[in-house]
């Protein structure tokens, strides 16, 4: 509430919450840097993928608790197949759905309904994710389940 009896205390309160906003301002500006590089990154690539491919595109999201992918026909503009860690499908036998196994379990689903569709040959789209971790995990359980991904990254 603003006092207009003593205005200088407003002034003073005010000071002092902008020096405590400034402090941590370091941290808040490196975060928004972050996230714009982050977003850039991810309109970069699937801006690459929408492009240069005439397949239908395999989109993957993730998040701290589980791991989501779909299908998606950009020439029809609609989805084909999805598969989340949240589906009651999956959802008894994968437990925690933030984990590589919860991941394999999802791109086979979506492995299975992809072909039971008709699509045999995606094009990834990893939406700037590094292609590591859960994210190939994914895409080498859905390749080994029959979808065309590419050919798989071999490992030294």
């Amino acid at each position: 509430m603003l006092r207009t009896v003593a205005p200088d205390v407003f002034f003073i309160s005010s000071a002092v919450f902008w020096n405590f906003y400034y402090i941590d301002g370091d941290a808040v500006k490196k975060q928004i840097r972050l996230n714009k590089t982050r977003i850039t990154r991810k309109h970069r690539v699937s801006n690459a993928v929408k492009r240069y491919s005439t397949r239908p595109r395999l989109v993957v999201f993730r998040s701290h608790k589980h791991i989501s992918a779909q299908i998606i026909d950009d020439q029809k503009g609609m989805t084909v197949a999805s598969a989340c860690s949240q589906d009651k499908t999956l959802r008894q036998s994968v437990g925690y759905g933030g984990n590589c196994e919860a991941a394999a379990k999802v791109g086979e689903a979506l492995a299975r309904k992809a072909l039971a569709a008709g699509i045999r040959q995606v094009a990834f789209d990893r939406r700037g994710y590094k292609y590591h971790g859960r994210i190939k995990t994914l895409a080498d359980a859905a390749r080994d389940a029959g979808l065309d991904i590419g050919a798989k990254e071999e490992t030294n």
